[in-house]
């Protein structure tokens, strides 16, 4: 009966966890992910070109990187403000070397903003939200940040 109890209580403990557990609007991309749905470097090294329906913000990290662990709610804002407007991705560059290597990052956190033409502009350190929105405004989404 007591073991009964014990099992009882760590499944209700579980799935009440679960319920509440938040999923995440970032998106975490491996090496195959990256050639299917951003870029394919491999097949066309010498030009940019986004296979996205949606302007993205792309972040090199590493989870030992204390830049990178601060800027990681940010991006989990963001991702889940912005859900549907744009994609916000990850890369572990510590997982994925070599699309570390392919995109030219030295440093991290790098941050790739992706517009749906034209290429790609980069951000390296520590951005705070209120400069990611503005970024995200005028080169992802191209609203006017002028007030009428």
């Amino acid at each position: 009966m007591k073991k009964t109890l014990i099992i009882f209580t760590l499944l209700l403990a579980t799935t009440v966890t679960g319920a509440f557990a938040q999923k995440s609007d970032v998106i975490h991309l491996t090496k195959d992910v990256f050639l299917e749905k951003v870029c394919d470097y491999k097949a066309n090294s010498k030009t940019w070109q986004y296979k996205g329906d949606k302007p993205a913000i792309i972040d090199f990290y590493a989870d030992w990187c204390g830049p990178c662990r601060k800027l990681s709610p940010i991006l989990e804002e963001i991702a889940t403000e912005l859900k549907g407007e744009i994609y916000v991705y990850k890369i572990n560059t510590d997982k994925e070397p070599e699309v570390a290597t392919a995109m030219g990052i030295r440093a991290l956190p790098t941050l790739l903003f992706v517009p749906m033409e034209g290429t790609p502009s980069g951000s390296e350190g520590f951005v705070p939200k209120e400069e990611l929105l503005k970024a995200i405004d005028t080169f992802l989404l191209k609203k006017s940040t002028i007030k009428e």
